[in-house]
């Protein structure tokens, strides 16, 4: 049986609607979605790739409070306000994933959780055997 570990960031989102910001069990690695919100607003303001950046600063802190990293993720969702910001998006997200290249969806909400929100992120990971 494997142990179930959880991350959390402290985030008031985690805490106000009952979730983790990552959770393992086993080798797989489960990060939830995962915005630039802040108390001030949207880290990076109104700049889609700045928002993405901090998306993906976050996204690799807590796959490394999970004992992972940007290598080991396999699959990411991306969910995006405006469709036709997917090349910014994009070319952050090819920068990142270079040598992973994990399968990957984008689609386009109509609004997320703060309404200055442009991008929320989705990753699963998969740690591999060191043997």
């Amino acid at each position: 049986m494997h142990r179930r570990m959880l991350v959390n960031t402290g985030s008031s989102f985690e805490q106000h609607f009952g979730y983790s910001r990552a959770v393992r069990v086993g080798p797989h690695v489960f990060v939830a979605g995962t915005t630039a919100a802040s108390p001030d607003g949207a880290v990076g303001g109104t700049d889609v790739q700045e928002q993405t950046r901090e998306v993906f600063r976050r996204v690799e802190l807590a796959l490394e409070k999970a004992g992972a990293g940007l290598g080991d993720v396999v699959r990411t969702r991306v969910f995006v306000t405006d469709i036709n910001d997917w090349q910014a998006i994009g070319r952050i997200h090819a920068a990142v994933f270079e040598s992973v290249l994990p399968a990957s969806t984008i689609v386009e909400v109509s609004g997320l959780v703060m309404s200055d929100l442009m991008v929320e992120i989705e990753v699963d990971a998969i740690v591999a055997d060191e043997a």
